[in-house]
């Protein structure tokens, strides 16, 4: 028999290995003759509750209690157990996510591309365009990973897939408290402690608050070592006096974070039918120094010239109301979110690179022409706010034909405001009215959606339901304001290339941007669903996510349009031997269309094009069994081959068409994309037992993952270089009662180091010459202890 070949012959070889699995499964059935039951796991990936065995959808969720079990209190904490999401990560609060290898490496600048993956908090969407929220993880029911697009019921930003952090509700007529405290040491670090706490009071028969606070303490672990610099242009202009040292910034462990947060609920039966919930929840987070560090200096160290720190505020005020009209079920969502960041940061190795290079310290005087040291830092003012809502009605989840549909609407908002400094600039050189700033923008964007869905389930023959489902969406960009320089340092560009007719933007020199840009469009899925018998379920999707495009701030370039993902996927839900074996995976071929990419143009200004095609193939699974009533084993893993299916030559035509045929492309067909490892997976064994008057457990968990690159390019990648593979462990030991529990733990037990992030200060082919790492928390050693009310 000939060999089997190309997509049909890879196919064929993965649904060899799961049929493979599943005799093998089959053949050591004795094995689990006296296990226990998996337990039960509800999600609300599709807007009801439902058991995530009956869900046709690639769901990975972990419980309250699992996050718990691992030690889970941020963002870094929970997605490293998630397979199929990837992410790159500069410091708390600034991590770009990324699903199923669905990644460019170019997000998150303030005037760019909007993410692929939506973050919900409960029902209400959190996303934000610098990153990720970073939402401290306690008193959380579960978190859900949806992979694949979720265009039809979740919509923009929910392109490649969603994550959903699903916090415990009030409970009426119950009364329940907890505290619980830590302390920990980092390796090679500080000290850090912690404190959380929520309690659970009934107000009436029909009304319930539950009350949430926490305080955290991350010790630091990157050392600012003493190191000085000289600009050689500015050295040779000063005659020798161009040496700056960074001995008033110097200091070890200088980047910890101090985390502080509330979460207020409620919960109000109106009647049988009607419940009200109003959520308020507000954090802060304030970081000092970097999270990276210059391997050409050493393990764990950087030389910084400026301070740096953030400070990250939000707040969230969210209602849903749940009832019934006849016999639908009926859901309104919303929710109105205010975030602040403030920060400074150094901007030296710009000042460097270009002074080495071009003889830029020459250029920078006072107001009577003395040379002035030239370092640059950058002082930022972030405010967002995004206002949502949502109307839903649904049919009982019992009937042959049920439907689900609604409307939703989005407004999200960013005031940007970005100095790029140097002290004792002269003010011919100033942006005017802004002392000492070199460069500013100060931009108001706005993302606008509108959208309706709907969903219908058909039970069209015993044990068969098809599914289909439309998102048809209206979005809305714009962008206006000022950026660039002062008239001093460039006649036509920044003051210089202001337009007078357009009105200023709150207290900016000028406008050179007032731009809009608005399209139309609909998503699909289309899903085949065959429950084999009650512990075995196949299904089929055909599906399709979006992107909303924008605006391009340069004036001479057009608005970038919205991208699309196809999705075909097969999947799998199943239970084995009296469901003491949970198995779920899927397979899937995904078509990135014109995605849109962003480069740093001339005079560093981000631009957007629609300017590559992309082909993801891939196969995601996750295991759970309860070999004993004691002893549980799960896993999870992804398997991701992403790569380019034309080439990338960085341009378009006339008409905004990726151009693919070029003498030398920046990245030729082939190339994968980057950010995503080809394979990630993850591995917990946990064993509890009697220990007296105590419940006790041991725990310990792997993390492993392949290498990967921060850019598409390839010039940019030999400048950068590779991201390594990376395997890490943790460990728990620990007691509890009805009252008390105490715990051991060690996470990053090898002290591995991963590189979550590499990067150069300013474009590769300048500043190239310094790389930084931000890498994954050194080995650290804790104990918590915890007391039930």
């Amino acid at each position: 028999m000939a060999k089997a070949s190309g997509a049909f012959g890879r196919r064929a070889t993965v649904w060899s290995s799961v049929l493979l699995a599943s005799t093998m499964l089959t053949g050591v059935g004795a094995a689990f003759a006296q296990a226990t039951q998996v337990e039960e796991v509800i999600v609300t990936a599709q807007k009801r509750s439902e058991d995530l065995q009956d869900v046709p959808v690639s769901i990975q969720a972990i419980g309250g209690e699992k996050l718990d079990a691992l030690v889970v209190s941020d963002f870094n904490d929970y997605v490293k157990f998630l397979p199929s999401v990837s992410f790159q990560s500069t410091a708390p609060g600034f991590s770009s996510v990324y699903m199923r290898g669905v990644a460019s490496g170019g997000d998150g600048n303030h005037s760019g591309s909007l993410p692929s993956v939506g973050i919900y908090l409960d029902e209400q969407p959190v996303t934000t365009i610098t990153g990720a929220l970073d939402i401290h993880v306690y008193d959380m029911e579960r978190v859900e990973a949806l992979a694949g697009p979720q265009g039809t019921l979740y919509g923009a930003s929910s392109q490649a897939g969603t994550i959903r952090l699903i916090t415990r509700k009030p409970v009426i007529g119950e009364f329940d408290a907890a505290i619980d405290v830590e302390v920990n040491s980092v390796s090679d670090g500080g000290t850090g402690y912690g404190a959380e706490g929520f309690v659970n009071i009934p107000l009436t028969d029909s009304a319930a608050a539950r009350l949430v606070g926490w305080y955290q303490y991350d010790a630091g672990f990157i050392d600012n070592v003493l190191t000085p610099r000289t600009y050689p242009t500015w050295d040779a202009f000063t005659g020798g006096n161009g040496t700056i040292t960074n001995a008033g910034l110097a200091e070890d462990d200088y980047n910890d974070v101090t985390t502080v947060g509330a979460r207020l609920a409620l919960k109000i039966d109106l009647n049988d039918n009607w419940t009200i919930s109003p959520t308020l929840m507000a954090q802060e987070a304030t970081s000092n120094g970097n999270f990276s560090f210059d391997p050409q200096l050493g393990d764990l160290q950087i030389a910084r010239y400026r301070p740096e720190s953030n400070e990250d505020r939000w707040y969230q005020a969210a209602m849903t109301v749940q009832g019934k009209i006849g016999s639908l079920d009926f859901v309104y969502a919303g929710a109105y979110m205010k975030r602040d960041i403030t920060g400074e940061s150094d901007y030296s190795d710009y000042s460097f690179f270009y002074d080495t290079l071009f003889g830029y310290g020459s250029y920078w005087t006072d107001g009577v022409g003395n040379p002035i040291e030239p370092t640059q830092y950058i002082r930022s003012e972030d405010a967002f706010t995004k206002e949502s809502h949502e109307i839903r009605i649904s049919t009982p989840s019992d009937l042959s034909l049920r439907f689900v549909g609604g409307y939703f609407y989005q407004n999200q908002t960013h005031d940007i405001q970005q100095r790029y400094m140097i002290d004792g600039l002269g003010d011919f050189l100033e942006v005017p009215g802004w002392s000492d700033t070199l460069w500013l923008t100060k931009q108001f964007r706005t993302d606008k959606d509108y959208a309706l869905f709907g969903e219908v389930a058909w039970d069209f023959a015993p044990d068969w339901t098809l599914t289909g489902g439309a998102r048809y969406f209206l979005s809305e960009n714009g962008l206006k304001g000022f950026f660039g320089f002062g008239t001093g340092y460039s006649s036509g560009t920044g003051v210089g290339g202001c337009d007078p007719a357009l009105p200023v933007y709150a207290n900016g020199p000028c406008s050179n941007l007032n731009k809009t840009t608005e399209e139309t469009g609909f998503t699909h899925r289309v899903n085949l669903t065959w429950s084999v018998d009650e512990d075995r379920m196949l299904y089929g999707t055909w599906s399709t996510g979006y992107r909303p495009g924008g605006i391009n701030r340069r004036g001479t370039l057009p608005p970038y349009g919205s991208d699309f993902l196809t999705n075909y996927e097969l999947g799998w839900k199943t239970m084995w031997f009296d469901r003491s074996v949970r198995w779920n995976g899927a397979i899937y071929l995904e078509r990135w269309d014109d995605f849109q990419f962003s480069i740093l143009g001339a005079n560093g200004l981000t631009e957007i094009k629609n300017a590559a095609q992309a082909r993801i193939r891939g196969l995601e699974t996750d295991l759970t069994w309860r070999v004993t009533d004691g002893l549980t084993v799960n896993g999870g893993a992804a398997w991701t081959e992403a790569e380019l299916t034309a080439n990338y030559c960085g341009f378009t035509d006339a008409l905004g068409n990726p151009v693919t045929q070029c003498a030398t492309p920046q990245a030729p067909k082939g190339t994968q994309l980057p950010v995503t490892p080809k394979f990630k997976a993850n591995l917990t064994v946990r064993y509890e037992f009697p220990l007296g008057d105590f419940d006790a457990h041991v725990q310990g968990s792997m993390v492993t993952q392949t290498s990967s690159w921060t850019d598409l390019r390839l010039v940019e990648r030999a400048i950068i270089g590779e991201q390594e593979g990376w395997t890490a462990f943790d460990m728990t030991a620990g007691v509890e009662n009805d009252a008390w529990s105490a715990e051991f733990f060690v996470q990053n037990l090898t002290d591995e180091r991963a590189s979550l992030y590499r990067y150069a200060q300013c474009a590769e082919a300048v500043c190239g010459g310094a790389v930084y790492s931000v890498p994954n928390q050194p080995r650290t050693l804790g104990l918590r202890f915890g007391r039930k009310f």
